[in-house]
C-alpha cells in the first residue's frame, strides 16, 4: 500500500470517528477531498512534487479531524500530528519535513515558503468554492440567513480570494467573479469593505 493510501486511510478512520463521537460534520466529503483535487491540479500546473502536495492536502486539517486544539491553532497542532503519522509510517525525514511544512503553512499563501506549500494553501481556498452548499451551512441548518450574514459571507469569499497567491488569483479571477455574481447578484461588490 502506498504512503498516500496509508495516510488517506488514517485520515478517513479519524474522520469517521469524529462523525460518530464528536459532531456529524464530515471533513472528508465536505472539504478535504476538494482540497486534494485542487492541490493536485495546481501541482500539475506549477510543477510541484505531487506526492508532497497530496500528502499535505490530505493532512492539512488533521488537527480538526482529530479534534485537537482550536481552529485558530489547527495548523500548528496539525503539523505535530502529521509528523507523528508520517514518522509511524517510516516516511523519509526530508520528505516528512516538507509535508509537515505544508500543513504548518496552509493558512495563507503569504506563509508559503515553496511551491508545494503554495499548492496546498491555494487549494484549501479554492475548495471553498468547490462546495458552495457547505458555505451556506447556517442557512440550511437554521432555515434563515440575514442580510448581515450574507454580507459577512461575501466578505469571507473576498478574503479567501485575496489570500490566494497572485498566480492562482489571476487564473481563478474570472471564475470567482462569475461565482459571486451568480450567488449574490451583480451588486455583490457593495458588501465588500
Amino acid at each position: 500500500m502506498s504512503i498516500i493510501e496509508q495516510v488517506k486511510n488514517e485520515l478517513l478512520r479519524r474522520n469517521q470517528e469524529y462523525i460518530e463521537k464528536v459532531d456529524s460534520y464530515d471533513f472528508w466529503n465536505n472539504h478535504i477531498k476538494f482540497v486534494v483535487d485542487e492541490a493536485l491540479k495546481l501541482a500539475s500546473v506549477y510543477g510541484a512534487d505531487k506526492e508532497i502536495v497530496e500528502l499535505g492536502a490530505l493532512l492539512h486539517d488533521i488537527a480538526l479531524v482529530s479534534n485537537v486544539g482550536t481552529k485558530a491553532d489547527h495548523h500548528t497542532n496539525g503539523a505535530k500530528i502529521a509528523e507523528e503519522i508520517l514518522t509511524n509510517l517510516k516516511y523519509p525525514q526530508d520528505k516528512k519535513e516538507r509535508v509537515v511544512n505544508c500543513v504548518l503553512h496552509h493558512r495563507s499563501s503569504k506563509n508559503a515558503e515553496n511551491i508545494e506549500e503554495l499548492c496546498v494553501c491555494d487549494a484549501d481556498i479554492l475548495a471553498h468554492f468547490d462546495n458552495i452548499p457547505m458555505i451556506f451551512f447556517k442557512s440550511f441548518t437554521m432555515g434563515k440567513m440575514t442580510l448581515n450574514d450574507m454580507g459577512m459571507l461575501i466578505q469571507g469569499f473576498q478574503k479567501d480570494f485575496d489570500d490566494l497567491s497572485d498566480r492562482t488569483k489571476e487564473t481563478f479571477k474570472d471564475k470567482y467573479e462569475n461565482i459571486m455574481q451568480v450567488l449574490f447578484g451583480e451588486n455583490w461588490g457593495q458588501f465588500i469593505n
